[in-house]
């Protein structure tokens, strides 16, 4: 295994969706099909006007922008109820997660989730692919002041393991998480998705380490990103 990532690294905190699951195709999926009952097209920017959001943030925005009769509570239990059974058949853990969470375990490595979508879900998902016995704790940006790329979920779940930030290293796929990452004062791999790929110069340029699949971990591919003098906290036009 790659020893300099995780050097004087007491916690590794993984985003789901695209990090550590293949997921992020059944959100589309689930917005076209959502939305047409209302008689509404997917717009184009709609990914990434709710790109970071948390599940109850974006709850607000689809029932704003799209005025939506339903309840929040309606709107959130109703894309939970579409993504069930996908996130239990459909979706499959990225490649090489589980040995590298076995590792984590084996070196004492605590872990944890932070995520945007719903707990249910987490937990759903995490239950049907066996591996919910590998985290010390699970959050969601539902549970934090503002979801990504505010660092309030990420220096929660640092809190919950009783790590500080500067010890932790982050697993994440979108420019906004690693951004939420970094201003939380942790170090950040970022990982290949189909999904963001259109993103990864700037996902590139934003994170510490990059890797296209888990197994790069186990062998020695893990790519050490040049660093550059970026100002996070000031950061605009994510």
């Amino acid at each position: 295994m790659e020893k300099s990532m995780l050097d004087n690294i007491d916690a590794v905190i993984f985003d789901l969706d695209g990090t550590l699951v293949d997921s992020m195709w059944l959100w589309k999926e689930i917005d076209v099909e959502y939305l047409g009952r209302y008689g509404h097209a997917v717009p184009e920017d709609l990914q990434h006007a709710v790109e970071g959001m948390s599940f109850s943030e974006t709850a607000e925005y689809f029932k704003e922008r799209f005025q939506l009769p339903d309840s929040l509570e309606d709107i959130k239990a109703e894309w939970n109820k579409m993504a069930w059974d996908k996130y239990a058949d459909e979706v499959p853990l990225k490649k090489g997660v589980k040995e590298f969470l076995t590792q984590l375990r084996k070196k004492g490595i605590k872990t944890g989730i932070a995520t945007s979508n719903s707990k249910e879900l987490v937990n759903h998902v995490l239950k049907h692919r066996n591996i919910t016995e590998y985290f010390d704790t699970v959050r969601t940006s539902c549970e934090a002041k503002k979801g990504k790329p505010a660092p309030d979920i990420y220096l929660l779940v640092a809190k919950d393991l009783q790590v500080e930030p500067s010890r932790c290293l982050v697993f994440e796929d979108l420019s906004l998480g690693i951004v939420a990452g970094k201003r939380a004062g942790m170090q950040v791999c970022t990982v290949f998705d189909l999904y963001s790929q259109e993103d990864i110069v700037r996902k590139r340029e934003y994170a510490d380490y990059y890797i296209d699949s888990y197994v790069d971990i186990f062998e020695d591919r893990v790519e050490r990103l040049e660093e550059n003098d970026i100002d996070f906290e000031s950061l605009v036009n994510l």
